[in-house]
């Protein structure tokens, strides 16, 4: 209350004439000096004119701190970006700043990353994960980082990738997925980002088989898309281990070429194999049925048919 009372004594200034008669200056609205005999004022009351309610209003919202954007307890923030890195965390902090423009989460223990993950971050301009345990990423993980340009998930456990995964990123331009354990890439997963400008893939265990010639050749038309090329190197089989998938040609995908079929067809196989073993399973258990029934009535008939011998008393055979 104290404290109330000295911000508003700020607002009004002490009439000179008030300090010798007790009484403050009319044109201020004032008040006469007490008679003899009457109770004398608070000093605060017998303060000069109010400058008006504007100016306290002033005071205290400049007495008052000004809210500060959220900010993980864990993490560092300063000026929009947020340092989260090496704090052992499983999961992405929720409460972060909409005004958030850059984020590192590197050096974690981050394993998954679900459903919307991340909070509304219509500003986050960079998102770096590198060096966690991260095997996978769900198609509804990045909602809400439409605005995101670059994205380092290197040195992480992925071994698959869906084109669904990346839609939302509609002007990421660097994805780094170097130190992975990737094996093969769909183009989809590529051709979902319409502004990448630079792609990081080395350093994963690629196998170069047939699989990876849609990957081959997605690469070959964007050479310069491609960063560290050297790097890019097949793992499997192991006659063509550390031998660089920027160096094959057509010619090494001939025979790829001419038996590979498309997913349709493979689903295709996959469907009607074992609809025909089931086909073919009870066709033969309904002609083996309809067999040994012919068969039983064949022996049931001919059973009648027979001729029943029969001996009378003194020896005579007659036939029935």
């Amino acid at each position: 209350m104290a404290f109330l009372l000295w911000v508003l004594a700020l607002g009004c200034e002490w009439d000179e004439l008030g300090k010798v008669t007790g009484a403050r200056d009319p044109a201020c609205g004032g008040i006469p000096a007490p008679e003899v005999g009457e109770p004398l004022l608070p000093q605060w009351a017998a303060m000069g004119c109010w400058r008006g309610p504007s100016t306290v209003l002033a005071y205290l919202l400049l007495l008052r701190p000004l809210p500060s954007p959220a900010c993980p307890a864990v993490c560092r923030c300063s000026l929009g970006e947020v340092d989260c890195s090496e704090h052992a965390l499983r999961e992405v902090p929720q409460s972060l700043s909409t005004n958030t423009s850059a984020l590192w989460l590197g050096y974690n223990f981050i394993t998954v990353l679900g459903p919307r993950s991340f909070p509304p971050l219509p500003g986050l301009l960079l998102l770096s994960l590198p060096h966690n345990r991260l095997a996978l990423i769900h198609s509804q993980a990045l909602v809400g980082l439409g605005a995101l340009q670059e994205l380092d998930l290197s040195n992480n456990y992925l071994t698959v990738l869906t084109p669904e995964t990346f839609l939302p990123l509609t002007s990421l331009a660097t994805l780094n997925l170097g130190s992975n354990r990737l094996g093969e890439l769909e183009p989809g997963v590529l051709h979902a980002l319409p502004q990448l400008r630079a792609l990081l893939l080395q350093d994963n265990p690629w196998v170069c088989s047939c699989s990876i010639l849609p990957l081959w050749r997605w690469l070959s038309h964007n050479r310069e898309k491609v960063q560290e090329k050297s790097l890019l190197l097949c793992r499997v089989p192991e006659r063509l281990n550390k031998y660089p998938i920027m160096a094959f040609r057509n010619e090494s995908f001939r025979q790829c070429q001419e038996t590979s079929l498309s997913a349709q067809h493979y689903i295709t196989f996959l469907i009607i194999g074992p609809f025909s073993f089931m086909a073919s399973i009870i066709f033969c258990t309904f002609m083996g049925s309809i067999i040994v029934v012919y068969h039983n009535l064949r022996r049931e008939a001919h059973f009648w048919r027979r001729p029943r011998i029969c001996r009378g008393r003194r020896g005579r055979v007659t036939r029935l």
